[in-house]
């Protein structure tokens, strides 16, 4: 069974090229494996595609509107009378004797293409949001034809090789009769339309280049590498046709103090052994302004401090994420001799090196230790 290629762009048969485009340009851009990664919807975009390419094809979409499919190895000429080439008897008697249905002139007129810019960010910027002027140079409308392609005062006129029908037709005789062949025009490349003066500023085409700043509004908590679209700020098409996206994509630059992962930020503190051992604050810079962050006597090196809602916001629900704080301790590598000195006998006191230990008198070791290291 052929397949319903009108019915995969959510399309009825003789839909207008026009129709056509916009369709598949709809389905693509929700379809396409850029921007969606689900699996089923690349194999859909594939079945899309292979509808549009079905569809704006002459030949193919003559086959696919006799009930063929032009995919099909045995969809054609070569498919015989009850082949998927003819739908019957009345289908085979327009082929050879005259009957062959014209389907009009194509649009001038086309959809424009989308592009895609990159933005650089800071880490504050997607944390917090920003907004970017940002320089784009793509195809936009002409000023001086308004997308028309004509010079100013003249107008477009009707191909004279195809009367306007975008197509020409041949006639061969054969052993059944005369044979009719359609063809797209070569002179108005199927639009059956022609211009006589083109528009001075873009030569016809209905559109130039330019550059253009447009502003940007990047929304608290995107990631890097998130795209960003904005509608119909894309390329102008042919013929002064619609615009297509805008797509900003978000590349962070690295910090120089956190690391982002989703929606939670880390960063890195070292401490000295006693501080560790005895307990301090610190004053710690974090995005939103200095916090005071204590640490509690004993903490371990590779210990995880969390000060909650100063990451990053949640893009698509409320709240913010955490910053995950690793400690460090550090570990003297070079000891005077009373550093020496003070070491050993703590390590005597704390039973690490003799099975004896005095408490009241390792409190105070811990104090001299601490001033010792401190520079007191």
């Amino acid at each position: 069974m052929a397949t319903d290629y009108y019915g995969v762009l959510g399309l009825a048969q003789g839909a207008t090229d026009s129709d056509i485009k916009r369709a598949y340009r709809r389905l693509a851009r929700d379809l396409h494996p850029d921007v969606n990664p689900d699996p089923a919807a690349k194999d859909r975009f594939q079945e899309v595609s292979r509808a549009y390419e079905a569809l704006t094809d002459p030949e193919k979409r003559r086959i696919v509107d006799l009930g063929g499919d032009p995919f099909d190895s045995g969809a054609g000429a070569g498919a015989g009378f009850g082949g998927a080439g003819f739908g019957g008897l009345g289908d085979i008697m327009d082929a050879f004797f005259g009957g062959a249905a014209t389907r009009g002139p194509r649009s001038r007129t086309r959809a424009g293409r989308d592009a895609l810019i990159p933005v650089e960010l800071e880490l504050d910027e997607t944390v917090f949001g920003v907004t970017k002027e940002i320089t784009v140079d793509t195809a936009v409308l002409c000023e001086t034809c308004a997308g028309a392609g004509t010079a100013p005062g003249t107008h477009v006129a009707t191909c004279g090789t195809c009367s306007g029908r975008g197509e020409v037709q041949s006639v061969q005789r054969g052993f059944l009769g005369q044979v009719v062949s359609s063809r797209t025009c070569p002179t108005c490349v199927g639009t059956g339309q022609v211009i006589p003066e083109p528009c001075p500023t873009c030569a016809g085409d209905g559109r130039v280049r330019s550059r253009r700043t447009i502003s940007v509004k990047v929304p608290a908590g995107v990631e890097n590498g998130m795209r960003i679209r904005l509608t119909g700020q894309g390329e102008v098409g042919p013929g002064g046709g619609p615009a297509g996206d805008l797509y900003v994509e978000i590349h962070e630059r690295p910090h120089d103090v956190f690391t982002r992962d989703g929606e939670d930020l880390h960063c890195r503190v070292t401490l000295p052994m006693t501080s560790a051992a005895l307990g301090t604050t610190l004053n710690l810079k974090t995005l939103d302004g200095e916090e005071e962050l204590d640490i509690r006597p004993g903490t371990q090196s590779g210990s995880v401090l969390t000060l909650r809602a100063h990451g990053a916001p949640r893009l698509r629900a409320t709240g913010r994420g955490n910053l995950l704080v690793h400690v460090e301790v550090q570990t003297p590598t070079k000891l005077d001799a009373e550093q020496e000195k003070l070491l050993r006998e703590l390590a005597a006191l704390r039973g690490e090196d003799q099975p004896e230990s005095n408490r009241e008198a390792q409190g105070g070791l811990f104090s001299r230790v601490r001033d010792v290291f401190n520079g007191r």
